[in-house]
């Protein structure tokens, strides 16, 4: 479990999926994410998530004052499937309010300090302006640009400067 300022970000349990389940069926979050899952498609997702066959993680966040369900954060192994990537996910109501940048640091802190990766990776359609400022606020620099799920992806990176993935940080650039 992390605490942020306004936060806490618990792992995903059983006890979460009716919460999830609003984002994958909310339009406007899905937006860049695919479109809504229908019946079938979100019950397996919720299940993998439950059961991860790699070295995944999933956190639900809640407002720590109220213990509102806010969104979800994951950390798992990218298309690339070398790097790990941070994805997240929250409900409208939550937009432009500080809190994905608040728990995602976290994340990312835990990832490169705690795992010792040497770098995370972050997806975004291209299209998606505010999750790719989001990523720059955060010091993730734009690597690449592929395209994939039909829409122009930006992939944004923050790589260690230290061999042993702790302290200095280098975000990476497409320069």
């Amino acid at each position: 479990m992390f605490k942020t300022e306004r936060c806490v970000l618990s792992a995903f349990q059983e006890s979460d999926c009716e919460d999830v389940s609003k984002l994958f069926v909310n339009e406007e979050v899905r937006r860049y994410l695919g479109g809504i899952r229908d019946a079938d498609s979100l019950k397996e997702t919720l299940e993998s998530m439950l059961t991860p066959q790699s070295a995944a993680y999933y956190w639900v966040a809640r407002r720590e004052s109220t213990n509102e369900f806010i969104g979800l954060i994951s950390l798992d192994l990218h298309h690339d499937g070398i790097d790990y990537e941070v994805s997240y996910q929250f409900l409208p109501d939550w937009w432009g309010k500080g809190y994905a940048a608040e728990t995602v640091t976290v994340i990312i802190d835990f990832a490169l300090n705690s795992l010792k990766l040497p770098a995370v990776l972050a997806e975004t359609q291209s299209e998606n302006f505010a999750s790719c400022r989001l990523l720059e606020k955060l010091g993730m620099g734009l690597e690449r640009k592929v395209f994939r799920y039909e829409a122009e992806q930006s992939i944004y990176a923050i790589r260690c400067l230290k061999s042993d993935g702790a302290q200095g940080l280098l975000p990476t650039s497409s320069e």
